[in-house]
């Protein structure tokens, strides 16, 4: 398993079988176009914002978070404590992310949730969310993006509830909360 983790983080992104994403935030940033290469992309087309105007629709720390992969502080995110049933969307796409049913309260200090929007048992190919190694401080962890325009969302760790035993720790910033209609 050692081997297969230091051959792991030895590829860049692109080359990791089966987990090839579309453009990079770097690259064109929310939907850029698809190419050649791309072929086979599990992110869904948009009309491309670039870095400045995504730095006029967002607050600096939503910018930097999301796009510069950055972390809120812990216990400081306005949907860390909301009970309000209804749906969080990602704040540069609009993407439904997570559903206000499977929110739950880890102690972390950041909104945690059991699952993603869409996911039917362990299949997640209908929900808004992918997730990426991150080896950005060392040891590997999962980085979860938005799969539409790829914004950096927190990272998922296996030790959540049941029945999956995942907890989805997401930035407050990089949400945007909808009650329900009722």
């Amino acid at each position: 398993m050692a081997r297969f983790l230091c051959a792991l983080r030895s590829l860049s992104f692109r080359e990791v079988p089966g987990w090839a994403v579309r453009g990079r935030a770097d690259r064109g940033g929310l939907g850029a176009s698809a190419g050649p290469e791309d072929a086979g992309s599990l992110t869904k087309q948009k009309p491309i914002l670039s870095k400045s105007e995504l730095q006029k629709k967002l607050t600096p720390e939503q910018f930097h978070v999301t796009r510069e992969k950055g972390t809120e502080p812990p216990f400081s995110g306005i949907y860390l404590n909301n009970k309000e049933s209804g749906m969080y969307h990602c704040v540069c796409c609009d993407s439904p992310l997570f559903s206000s049913e499977k929110k739950y309260c880890s102690g972390t200090g950041w909104p945690s949730f059991s699952e993603a929007h869409g996911t039917s048992g362990s299949d997640e190919s209908n929900t808004g969310i992918l997730r990426r190694v991150d080896t950005s401080l060392g040891p590997a962890r999962t980085e979860v993006i938005c799969k539409q325009c790829e914004a950096h969302l927190g990272h998922v760790f296996p030790d959540g509830p049941g029945p999956n035993g995942q907890r989805f720790c997401i930035n407050s910033v990089a949400l945007k909360f909808k009650p329900s209609k009722r």
